[in-house]
């Protein structure tokens, strides 16, 4: 069994990606920003290297990925690939968004040049990009579904191919140990493509209370974001790829999870149905 450094640990993804390995007997180091707190916990911070060259001893392979608030993902994520390699790091799988890769080749995405680094590194590897999470709608999306019963988000009429956070982590579990796919970057969707009130309706069937969606301006959701405390330039950043979203780039589905897990993702109903408690 292997030893698994955990970026992450404490999110949607890598709580349930430290679940899932622990559960099949791996070792699972789990980096964290703060004090470590359990013996399986290692201080990592991304933004200052606090810990970079002790959290990766002993380490057989690493699950990366960059925080929330941060635009220039690169700077956090390209130096923690060069840490694994200099520890003999066998493998890393690093989780980034879809569409990370699209655009001008002449002009990446930092989370674009968070791949390269990765890919010109030397290491075995996987790029997992997975489209709108599920489960933002009961955290990020959540307050307008309590206060208002609206999902409120400026994406039109376009659908997204969302995916559930459980979905990849089981492709993250099974990519860090399973060899048969390194050097290969995978887009990761739902199984179906759905507007905003379409999958309003599915909430409201879960739980039985009308919920809708409103189509907001840019501009209100720029004020909801600044006064949720997001740093001005990453609620910048979320109006630009909320704006992918409503141009129709994110309605796109692969067939990733099941290639990989050998079961096919979680629909929309069945995640409503698990996380009825947050809408009720």
């Amino acid at each position: 069994m292997a030893t698994i450094l955990v970026v992450g640990a404490s999110g949607t993804v890598g709580s349930e990606l430290s679940r899932l390995l622990a559960a099949a007997g791996h070792k699972v180091r789990k980096a964290t920003s703060r004090s470590p707190s359990a013996a399986d916990q290692v201080h990592l911070n991304l933004q200052t290297g606090a810990g970079r060259d002790t959290a990766f001893a002993g380490v057989d392979r690493a699950f990366f990925l960059a925080p929330p608030g941060h635009t220039r993902q690169d700077l956090l994520l390209n130096p923690l690939v060069d840490a694994a390699r200099a520890q003999g790091v066998q493998k890393v799988v690093l989780m980034t968004a879809m569409g990370a890769n699209a655009g001008a080749a002449d002009e990446p995405t930092p989370l674009r040049l968070a791949e390269l680094h990765l890919e010109a590194s030397g290491l075995a590897f996987n790029v997992i990009r997975p489209n709108w999470f599920m489960q933002n709608f009961n955290s990020f999306w959540l307050h307008g579904i309590q206060t208002q019963g609206q999902i409120l988000l400026p994406t039109g009429e376009a659908k997204g191919s969302f995916i559930d956070a459980r979905d990849i982590a089981a492709v993250a579990a099974t990519l860090l140990v399973d060899e048969r796919f390194n050097g290969q970057d995978f887009d990761l969707t739902g199984p179906e493509a759905l507007d905003h009130h379409q999958v309003a309706a599915v909430l409201s069937q879960a739980t039985g209370k009308a919920i809708g969606y409103t189509d907001i301006p840019p501009e209100a959701m720029r004020e909801g974001l600044l006064a949720a405390g997001l740093p001005a330039d990453y609620a910048e950043f979320m109006l630009v790829i909320l704006g992918f979203f409503k141009a129709g780039y994110s309605a796109r589905i692969t067939d990733a999870v099941r290639a990989i897990t050998g079961r096919a993702p979680r629909t929309l109903a069945q995640y409503a149905a698990d996380y009825r408690a947050a809408w009720v």
